[in-house]
């Protein structure tokens, strides 16, 4: 037997994409756990808060709020870092952080807007570390100069000027790259650990001593306050407890949102080590080891500080001077160098992370053209352009010109990501596939979803409106990447979440508990080439009125002696095929012998559970030379309307392959795949198997069916012939096939491009005797018409001059004569020529192979030349009176 083309292709990889694989290459990974995720993450998590707003926060906010806010914040970063650390553990990990881990497991959509938001986020950090250095090195030339002559001028724009200089040297150090970043980081980390170390030991060794703080206010007053430092004092601890006042650098007083957007400031790091993902050594390792170590460090380190400056420090001193720390040093420059070093660190680490985010999706070509620049790289795989685009963006972020002015919004959008980290692993939980098995265990939906739910109830805490705003930005994202419509071979996690919910409600679907009153076409169409069918699947389209709708293709062949099955490389063709057309519609593709052998197949076996097709449709078997669809719809034709760069997401489909598909329409000597019998056995086989039939003749007439037109149906006309034409004696007007043809006409009517037709309904009536049954007949329709709710009008035909050609036989098979069969059509084409579309009933198919191409031959009499016509044959009951 031989092999399988795809029996031995290689493990299949997760690079970013393949046009970023060999980028991926060329930057070697050198970080290990230690070094790539650790130090990162303890500086940026420690950054300004520590030495700047912790004395701010627990004046503010009392101890015990400080240390609930602690807690709820830790709370709420640990549900998230659960989330990291299942998706870090289920895979190779690439660049891009937590930008990767989104939209590898969300789709490119939810991936691109949460990346690119989670970019503006880092942006926002790196100026809010700028500006808390500055501010530093503001007040402490202040605080060294008794005179009151200032060393360095202040001021808004000297605050920019000092900012810019600084994000300049950042930009140096970035530019450079990220291992310059990594070997001085530890060193950082070195000296910020003395610095606390020296808080620590400062607190046990410094005297109680008094200060005089002043502030410049209103007016050019001169505010004085007095402050103290007490040493481990019980009565401070009391006073430090609880209470909310006037912030001297925003002039507003502050709240418990206020306080905690500030505060967690500190918690926005805990993606530093996995933003560095495309560094580290082992990624899948390093990111949750790393970062949990780090997060519990900072944790207590926090909590010990609180207690510290609660038990020493009096609430003026914490509330006037954010830098008291260096006031109560034994060596303030140990502080001075702590703050510096922290906060160029936090804010070097935001650049270098935000730019590898914008990287990434410059590789992944979700936003187009303007960020194309940013995939560009250096020869050791440093992506200085996308450097580039960060400094210029944090270069307007420190226009603010205020720390605690941008707080808020960095809070609000790193929420927002940890959110969507959150949603991604709750999305892989959830949709249950045997692919997720992250080596991280202590996680459930239960811990995404809390964190979700508590991400988001903070973000509205904090600031609403920030909140709000960033909602409606990130759906406008979704909707503009929805509309570039980006196709990856990521993977769209949507699929499997909609595959988890779908198999649950077709197995809730139960066949035992249908009722007429919800019954619905579901559509099994039969197509022998799309080129010459098209017209008919589009209307089929319009006539399934949400129910199943499958597009049915029978491949000539015997699989015993093909060396592999040819439908299965079809199905990305007739998938392609149905979303030119626009059709709401599945393919389903066999293998057989016979024509009829493959329609029986796929009558037995399309659709599952509750969702199976109730009714075949046919193209009509006649001789008439059919047109080629395909090279009339602009759809097809026209290549302008490719959008560019969209040929690498088709599914390997483009326009000329798909062309090239499927073959050329049969002309007039062309041998026919189907003979007459084998049609006509067809629709026996459908009858027996309790499926409704139909046949659709002269649709390659129809216009207006695409999903371009305009088209509302206040032109068109709907007729519907409801008698069996063939069999004159016939008056059941309440025969299950006849009710068929109303509801189907019904069903049309109440579709789009049908709503406004004028439906008309002919009864065929005997006028020569004297008896005025046929009246009565009208009367008793009427009636049975308000009973179903159809709104059309009723036209009495009398057909005398056309049933005396009929003559009746003792022979029900015997076939109408051929001077009745015309007069039938006569009269059809004398009151139907002006319709859009007629219904006709369809007689049972003669039993007999023999008979078979003179039922043909009946039906094509009646019907030459009358248009788009639709011969129905009902075998269920559909319509119901009762409520």
């Amino acid at each position: 037997v031989p092999a399988m083309s795809n029996e031995r292709t290689p493990l299949i990889t997760s690079g970013v994409c393949e046009s970023s694989s060999g980028t991926a290459n060329q930057s070697p990974r050198k970080l290990n756990t230690f070094f790539g995720v650790m130090v990162p993450t303890v500086l940026s998590m420690f950054s300004i808060v520590l030495f700047l707003r912790t004395g701010f926060v627990v004046g503010h906010a009392g101890l015990l709020q400080a240390l609930l806010m602690v807690v709820v914040a830790y709370t709420i970063i640990s549900l998230t870092i659960l989330s990291i650390c299942a998706i870090s553990t289920n895979g190779a990990i690439q660049g891009g952080g937590a930008y990767y881990m989104i939209s590898r497991s969300l789709g490119p959509e939810f991936g691109g807007s949460i990346g690119l938001m989670f970019f503006l986020a880092k942006i926002f950090a790196c100026g809010g570390y700028v500006l808390g250095l500055v501010e530093a090195i503001l007040d402490v030339f202040e605080s060294s100069v008794s005179t009151g002559v200032r060393v360095l001028p202040q001021g808004y724009w000297y605050t920019v000027l000092y900012s810019s200089v600084i994000l300049l040297l950042c930009l140096l150090v970035c530019l450079v790259g990220a291992h310059i970043y990594s070997r001085t980081a530890f060193v950082i980390l070195l000296v910020v650990t003395v610095s606390l170390l020296s808080v620590f030991i400062s607190s046990v060794a410094v005297k109680p001593q008094e200060f005089i703080i002043t502030h410049h206010g209103s007016r050019n007053q001169t505010l004085r306050y007095n402050a103290s430092y007490t040493g481990f004092s019980a009565t401070t601890l009391k006073n430090n407890l609880a209470g909310y006042s006037l912030d001297y650098s925003t002039n507003s007083v502050m709240s418990f949102a206020t306080v905690f957007a500030v505060m967690f400031t500190s918690c926005t790091g805990i993606m530093a080590g996995a933003n560095m993902s495309g560094e580290l050594k082992n990624p899948s390792v390093a990111i949750p080891k790393g970062t949990i170590i780090a997060v519990s460090y900072t944790f207590i380190v926090y909590v010990l500080l609180f207690f510290m400056i609660s038990a020493t420090c009096d609430r003026t001193l914490l509330i006037q001077d954010y830098g008291f720390l260096q006031r109560i040093n034994l060596w303030p420059p140990f502080v001075t160098i702590g703050i510096y070093c922290a906060s160029l660190s936090a804010a070097m680490c935001a650049m270098i992370g935000a730019s590898r985010i914008l990287h990434a999706l410059a590789l992944d070509h979700l936003f187009g053209l303007p960020l194309a620049p940013a995939a560009i790289t250096s020869a050791s795989g440093n992506p200085w352009v996308a450097v580039l685009f960060t400094w210029g963006l944090t270069q307007c972020v420190v226009f603010a010109g205020e720390l605690n002015a941008i707080a808020g919004l960095v809070t609000v959008f790193y929420l927002l990501a940890y959110a969507a980290v959150d949603l991604a692993c709750l999305a892989l939980e959830w949709a249950s596939a045997p692919n997720f098995r992250p080596t991280f265990q202590l996680f459930s939906w239960h811990t995404c979803l809390l964190g979700i739910v508590s991400c988001l109830a903070m973000m509205f805490i904090i600031n609403p409106v920030y909140s709000s705003g960033s909602i409606v930005l990130l759906l406008l994202l979704l909707l503009f990447l929805h509309y570039r419509s980006p196709t990856s071979s990521w993977g769209y996690i949507s699929q499997a979440l909609i595959f988890h919910q779908v198999r649950k409600y077709l197995l809730m679907l139960d066949v035992r508990k249908d009722h007429v009153k919800f019954w619905r076409p579901q559509v099994l169409l039969m197509v022998a080439n799309p080129r010459s069918s098209s017209q008919l699947i589009l209307f089929v389209n319009q006539l399934k009125k949400g129910g199943l709708y499958v597009l049915g293709h029978v491949q000539l062949g015997d699989l015993d002696t093909l060396p592999s099955d040819p439908v299965q490389q079809q199905y990305n063709f007739w998938m392609s095929l149905v979303d030119k057309l626009g059709v709401k519609a599945f393919v389903d593709l066999t293998l057989s012998p016979t024509v009829r052998q493959g329609t029986q197949h796929l009558l037995r076996i399309t659709g599952l559970g509750g969702m199976k097709p109730n009714m075949l449709i046919l193209g009509f078997y006649d001789s008439c030379t059919p047109e080629d669809f395909l090279l009339q719809d602009s759809a097809f034709c026209d290549t302008a309307v490719e959008r560019g760069g969209e040929d690498e997401f088709n599914f390997g489909v483009d326009l000329p392959s798909l062309q090239a598909h499927f073959p050329p329409v049969r002309d007039a000597e062309s041998p026919r795949w189907l003979a007459p019998e084998e049609y006509v056995g067809i629709i026996s086989d459908a009858i027996k198997m309790n499926k409704s039939v139909c046949l659709g003749r002269y649709f390659f007439q129809l216009e207006g069916e695409d999903k371009d037109s305009k088209v509302d149906g206040s032109e068109r006309i709907i007729d519907v012939w409801p008698l069996n034409l063939l069999q004159p004696g016939c008056r059941d007007y309440e025969d299950v096939c006849s009710l068929f043809l109303l509801q189907m006409a019904c069903v049309l009517n109440m579709s789009s491009k049908w709503r406004h037709a004028k439906m008309r309904i002919f009864l065929n009536v005997g006028t020569a005797s004297s008896d005025q049954g046929w009246m009565v007949n009208e009367e008793t329709f009427r009636e049975l018409l308000r009973k179903l709710r159809i709104r059309a009008s009723i036209k009495i035909v009398p057909w005398d001059s056309v049933v005396q050609h009929h003559t009746p036989t003792a022979e029900p098979a015997q076939a109408p004569s051929e001077s009745f069969l015309s007069a039938v059509n006569r009269m059809l084409m004398e009151h139907s020529s002006q319709a859009t579309v007629r219904f006709l009933y369809l007689p049972q198919p003669p039993s007999h192979r023999s008979q078979s191409q003179a039922f043909l031959a009946q039906l094509e009499a009646v019907t030459n030349g009358l248009g788009p016509t639709l011969l129905i044959h009902g075998v269920t009951p559909v319509t119901y009176t009762d409520l």
